[in-house]
């Protein structure tokens, strides 16, 4: 790399905002330049650099130098915003911008309890969040690539850079509406059972319920499978018969006493551990998200 002593502001932030928007055109239309300018300003830092920091395919997708400058972007903007909020005096509060914070989330803990933690931090700060939905599987590389300043992920091992928390555990059960149960699994659940009856999976990122069945079976099969990215449709079809599923524990507790829905193996549930993971930026405003997300989260789930 060459000797880099300055880096130019104005163009390591267009690197990052045409990361986060997935192409010169979008970043134009936010920076209010034209998409030649976008395109001038990380040509003129990779040459400063030495190094290529895009991979020029749509969407954008950062070099591993450029996932480096990315973060130190983001990073750079959310301290100064914080340093310009403790200049102003209180009676201009009104006045300061709002600090953005994109954070990568899956879509059970959004659906269950995260919306409260952003709402408690909300109430003490002036930001807004931009909440990027992803499997627990992949929001590490949210963070890796330097799109997200913090996660909700299945890795207890930190992003460099990067500290961790453990959240808890979230504890399914995989159930089916009892109907549904009657008809595939007269014969048990087995091999052959679990090779034929539909499932339902919130996208393909979705392994729990394959999962659920190398466990129960030890062999890779599959079933059909109903595909509905959406954390309401997802419960409603498994609770109408369209296949059977894994939800949460306590959200079925009521339904399984009744005999509305059944557990395909009783007792058989489950764990996904997740963990919060943040860059290291000494700020306050990460400190107070980390520390109610922390809250919320054991409220909601097993220790």
């Amino acid at each position: 790399m060459k000797d880099v002593t300055q880096l130019d502001p104005v163009a390591l932030r267009t690197l990052a905002v045409a990361v986060r928007l997935g192409t010169f055109e979008a970043a134009a239309r936010e920076l209010h330049v034209t998409p030649s300018a976008v395109s001038q300003r990380v040509k003129a830092l990779e040459t400063r650099i030495g190094r290529v920091l895009l991979h020029r395919v749509k969407p954008l997708e950062p070099t591993e130098a450029g996932q480096v400058l990315v973060r130190l972007a983001t990073q750079s903007e959310i301290l100064e915003r914080e340093a310009v909020a403790e200049l102003v005096e209180e009676a201009d509060d009104e006045g300061s911008a709002y600090t953005s914070l994109p954070i990568a989330v899956n879509a059970d803990a959004l659906y269950g309890w995260f919306v409260d933690a952003l709402a408690e931090v909300q109430s003490r700060h002036r930001v807004v969040f931009e909440v990027v939905r992803e499997d627990h599987t992949r929001t590490a590389e949210r963070l890796r690539r330097g799109e997200v300043v913090a996660a909700i992920t299945g890795e207890p091992k930190p992003v460099p850079g990067c500290r961790v928390v453990r959240l808890g555990r979230l504890r399914y059960a995989a159930v089916a509406r009892a109907d549904f149960h009657a008809t595939h699994f007269a014969d048990g659940v087995g091999s052959a059972t679990l090779a034929e009856a539909p499932i339902v999976a919130f996208d393909r990122s979705d392994s729990l319920q394959h999962d659920f069945i190398r466990r129960v079976t030890r062999r890779h099969l599959a079933p059909p499978v109903t595909y509905l990215p959406s954390v309401r449709e997802f419960d409603r079809a498994i609770r109408v018969g369209m296949g059977w599923g894994l939800l949460p524990e306590s959200d079925v507790v009521d339904e399984l006493e009744r005999g509305e829905l059944v557990e395909l193996v009783p007792g058989r549930r489950p764990e996904v551990p997740l963990f919060w993971q943040h860059w290291r930026l000494g700020s306050t405003l990460v400190a107070d998200l980390t520390e109610e997300v922390v809250v919320a989260a054991r409220r909601w789930m097993a220790s």
